[in-house]
């Protein structure tokens, strides 16, 4: 059977945005010493490529593109949240690189499915501008490269606690790459509310639900099962990509949710389900945030184990009512354009 495949590289540690910033190297290490003490079988752990620079300039403006090749080798602050060391120009280049990967393992059948443990994470980067801890947007880069290998459709699901604002913006005219978001709201970088829902061609095409601080495994299962999945399985993908992000965990220091491994792993089974019901199981998820080192580990290895059939879970029944209200709000902006949501 081939492989759920895991790629990375020492280089990711190098990435250093400085001291107490909590999108540290700790973080990739402490995934990769778990998985090394509790292996999951049926894995393969190999090194990706960098990302060419015409993969790059599928998403990112020749300015942004230019001026980031221009900090490579140095340390600088590209804004209070967004810092760069000498290697982190070529660790960003290394984790589009990844990213694409990933796609191109799975779509070729050499893996069953990928996850691109990366740093630094991508959503945040906008296509002129880097911000947010991120200097380059892996899943909008991975998207174009599936396009460009044949896909017709591509989901990008971001369960990250952040909207993925970046990956937002550059798929908002288009209906080919259908992005859906569950974050916090209102909350960084304020972008996100129901009512964003693409323009022009793209129009629909955006589905985002936020959800207030404190929401758990409940309410954000009861947002795949009547927002997300529905709208997902009428797309029906060619590719499910997964912004993984895990700063809703409850013991995460930056987030305000309360989401466990437990409540992760069944939104990767969840998607995991859909990608083979669709696309021949064809799923990449893609590292993003997370900062309570012990939560980010573990949820990492629980999604990792679903990736790998060894473990499968359930949405826990219950919805609070914030929740719900948002889930309402969101589901009305969008049933026009989804007829399945008014069923």
């Amino acid at each position: 059977m081939t492989p759920t495949l895991l790629l990375t590289d020492a280089l990711f540690l190098r990435h250093d945005p400085g001291p107490e910033h909590p999108e540290c190297p700790e973080r990739l290490g402490r995934i990769l010493s778990l998985l090394d003490s509790q292996p999951i079988p049926g894995t393969e752990r190999r090194a990706p490529r960098p990302a060419t620079d015409e993969e790059l300039a599928a998403v990112h403006s020749p300015r942004l593109l230019e001026a980031l090749r221009g900090l490579r080798g140095k340390s600088t602050s590209l804004d209070p949240d967004t810092a760069m060391s000498p290697d982190s120009y070529d660790a960003a280049v290394l984790a589009a690189g990844a990213s694409v990967q990933a796609v191109e393992e799975v779509m070729a059948g050499r893996a069953r499915n990928a996850f691109a443990l990366v740093r630094p994470p991508g959503h945040h980067a906008e296509p002129d501008q880097a911000m947010g801890f991120c200097l380059l947007n892996n899943a909008a880069i991975a998207a174009e490269a599936a396009r460009r290998l044949g896909a017709q459709r591509v989901l990008v699901f971001d369960w990250d606690v952040h909207h993925g604002n970046g990956t937002q913006a550059a798929f908002w005219k288009r209906r080919d790459v259908l992005y859906m978001s569950a974050h916090q709201f209102p909350y960084y970088p304020g972008t996100g509310a129901p009512t964003e829902i693409g323009e022009g061609e793209g129009l629909g095409y955006t589905v985002n639900c936020g959800v207030p601080g404190g929401s758990g495994d409940a309410d954000y299962g009861a947002l795949c099962e009547r927002l997300f999945l529905p709208v997902a399985r009428a797309f029906r993908p060619d590719l499910v990509i997964i912004s993984a992000g895990f700063d809703a965990h409850r013991e995460d220091p930056i987030g305000g949710m309360v989401v466990t491994e437990r409540g992760f792993a069944a939104m990767c089974t969840a998607f995991q389900q859909l990608a083979r019901d669709f696309c021949g199981g064809r799923l990449v998820l893609l590292l993003e945030g997370g900062y309570s080192l012990e939560g980010l580990s573990r949820s990492v290895h629980a999604c990792v184990e679903v990736m790998a059939g060894r473990r499968e879970e359930h949405f826990v029944e219950g919805v609070s009512r914030d929740a719900a209200d948002a889930l309402r709000r969101s589901r009305e902006a969008l049933q026009p354009h989804w007829p399945v949501l008014g069923q």
